[in-house]
């Protein structure tokens, strides 16, 4: 599981990773459309159709997948970061 709510944790922190998190599916589904639009709006500009609407949705699924692994990365680091502090020893 990628999130884990610890009792005692800070809530503000939580919080802003499920907004993270959150954030995920959104990132799946926007950046294919606007490269779809822009890719669309080029063809129709430039006259090459299919050719900028399918390279435009192909970009567009990669900076997704980018976005969701960046994410990913962030939760985890903030994850990891919160569990170190919380089980080091106090002298």
């Amino acid at each position: 599981m990628v999130v884990k709510k610890n009792k005692g944790a800070n809530p503000g922190k939580y919080y802003d990773t499920m907004g993270t998190v959150g954030t995920i599916g959104l990132h799946m589904v926007s950046h294919p459309a606007v490269g779809a639009v822009a890719g669309y709006f080029l063809d129709d500009w430039l006259g090459t159709k299919p050719w900028m609407f399918i390279a435009f949705l192909i970009l567009g699924v990669i900076a997704g997948f980018r976005a969701v692994y960046v994410d990913t990365k962030k939760v985890m680091r903030n994850q990891e970061k919160e569990e170190n502090d919380r089980f080091q020893r106090k002298d």
